[in-house]
């Protein structure tokens, strides 16, 4: 691929907007990792937030950037990557997740994104500029994750009540008060390696359309560790208005419950990230807390305001991809 002529000031925009990007990533996203252990008392906001930043961050030192990859080379055509793209796919992703935050949607942040990614890239080149092959993956994952966080929430509450039938509640509790901070723990990891790598795959995509580094060289550490460093703060800050949608509006959690939801999320994650798939830690989770709830009775689930979530789902791509593309004409005048 032939590098784009980019100025080192303009570089340098760019790899700090998609850090912004990648630390309202863990801001928008930190409900997911502790609405559980929010709403179930099991540690107070400030606590939680610190928590899953931490194990957002443990997360470099397990996973490899196979999502990274994917990100960098397998959603849209390398040869089309410059600037003015990289800057649309930002700022659709962006914008999107100050909208959904502003109003307490838990939309993902992966999949704006994505969306971002695809505006800015048909904007410039049209529909072939697509990789179709590394998109369909991230489309499918769109029912796959929360299906299969459904299942094996649901299946890990199941199992849980058989094991604990003649337990006392009490002491069911005091136990998973304890087990909650790990499931916690695992998810934070998951998230972290999932969302993290997909920041770095768009550095990863600039730095290569502008020449620094080559196909065949390793992600620079730089990039590595600041990345999952952006994100770790965002979500020590942590996106409050969306803790409260995940937490108990979708159905009542207690830290039986909790514990089931983390980590069928967890477990989701963790698969989704050792293939390469980016996938929305917010589908998964949404899709493991109505798994568990659902082991109760279809009426212990709030059908309706997982409904609307489905409903910010379905928008979130095209939603993106529509400002990506106003943003990259806006680009190409300003930079």
């Amino acid at each position: 691929m032939q590098a784009v002529e980019m100025s080192l000031t303009v570089i340098v925009v760019l790899v700090l907007l998609a850090l912004v990007f990648d630390f309202m990533n863990g801001f928008h996203d930190a409900a997911n990792s502790i609405a559980t252990i929010v709403s179930t008392r099991v540690l107070k906001p400030h606590q939680a937030v610190v928590w899953a930043a931490v194990f957002n961050v443990v997360a470099i030192f397990i996973f490899q950037l196979t999502v990274a990859k994917t990100i960098g080379k397998g959603t849209i055509d390398p040869a089309v990557v410059d600037h003015y793209v990289v800057f649309g796919a930002l700022i659709g992703g962006i914008v999107w997740n100050i909208i959904t935050w502003y109003y307490g949607i838990p939309s993902s942040s992966s999949h704006a994104l994505i969306g971002g990614l695809v505006g800015a890239a048909v904007a410039k080149g049209g529909t072939a500029t697509l990789i179709w092959s590394g998109l369909g993956k991230a489309l499918l994952f769109i029912l796959v994750a929360p299906v299969l966080g459904f299942l094996l929430g649901g299946f890990l509450m199941v199992g849980i009540s058989w094991i604990c039938n003649r337990m006392a509640p009490r002491k069911v509790d005091k136990v998973f008060r304890r087990l909650q901070l790990l499931s916690a723990a695992a998810y934070s990891i998951g998230h972290g390696g999932n969302d993290a790598q997909k920041t770095i795959g768009i550095i990863w995509m600039l730095l290569l359309a502008a020449g620094v580094t080559q196909a065949n060289e390793s992600v620079p550490v730089w990039v590595i560790v600041a990345c999952y460093t952006s994100m770790g703060l965002g979500t020590m800050f942590g996106g409050w208005r969306i803790v409260r949608t995940m937490g108990q509006r979708i159905t009542k959690l207690n830290q039986a419950k909790g514990f089931s939801a983390n980590m069928g999320g967890a477990i989701t994650l963790f698969m989704s990230t050792l293939l390469g798939i980016p996938v929305s830690t917010t589908h998964t989770i949404t899709g493991a807390i109505a798994g568990v709830g659902s082991t109760g009775g279809p009426r212990n689930v709030r059908w309706g305001v997982a409904g609307g979530i489905v409903w910010a789902w379905i928008l979130t791509i095209p939603a993106s991809a529509l400002i990506a593309a106003i943003a990259w004409w806006f680009g190409r005048l300003v930079l």
